[in-house]
């Protein structure tokens, strides 16, 4: 670590791309553990609900920006739905 900053301090001009790829490293992180705890469609345990997919509310925006998104049932997809219960 002493080494790494001491390369630092002889080559200045090497800090911009560090703290530059240091900062996108801790955003991509950021993201992941955002989209991880808060989106309902990212899904890590596959084994204790067999069909996650109908946990998804259609109401909420599964997106980071949504624009113009209305959701309507399809109709053959609800008569399946009332099959299989």
């Amino acid at each position: 670590m002493v080494r790494f900053f001491s390369m630092l301090w002889k080559r200045k001009e090497l800090i911009p791309l560090v703290t530059l790829m240091a900062a996108a490293a801790s955003g991509a992180t950021t993201v992941c553990i955002y989209f991880l705890t808060t989106k309902s469609d990212v899904i890590i345990n596959k084994t204790s609900n067999p069909t996650p997919w109908e946990n998804v509310d259609p109401n909420t925006p599964q997106k980071l920006m949504t624009i113009n998104q209305k959701w309507q049932p399809v109709e053959e997809l609800q008569i399946l739905k009332g099959y299989n219960k």
